[in-house]
């Protein structure tokens, strides 16, 4: 293996590493919705690595593409979740969720 190719690798692991370190660490749910988008760049990062070196990009570049507008989509729903909540409790712990009712 290449340079190049473990350097690529190891950054798009850490990166998902990252993304899911503070996925799970995180109370807050704005923090976590910028981890899942963290952690969606690394498969990104990985599915292009994986379409230059398979030599087909035309397909790659429209599943990044279809991915991308899944990822807007996801977080303008969460983050919408999240202003609910807000407005709700005054808070975006989602400790303070377990106190809901209904």
């Amino acid at each position: 293996m290449s340079f190049t190719v473990l350097a690529i690798i190891v950054a798009a692991a850490l990166i998902l590493i990252t993304g899911f370190y503070c996925l799970v660490k995180s109370r807050n749910m704005i923090r976590m919705i910028i981890a899942i988008e963290i952690a969606m760049k690394a498969v990104t990062l990985l599915l292009v690595f994986a379409g230059k070196v398979s030599g087909n990009m035309d397909l790659v570049q429209t599943f990044i593409i279809t991915m991308i507008v899944m990822e807007v989509v996801v977080a303008v729903v969460a983050a919408g979740i999240a202003v609910s909540v807000f407005r709700h409790n005054d808070s975006l712990d989602i400790d303070k969720l377990k106190k809901l009712n209904g």
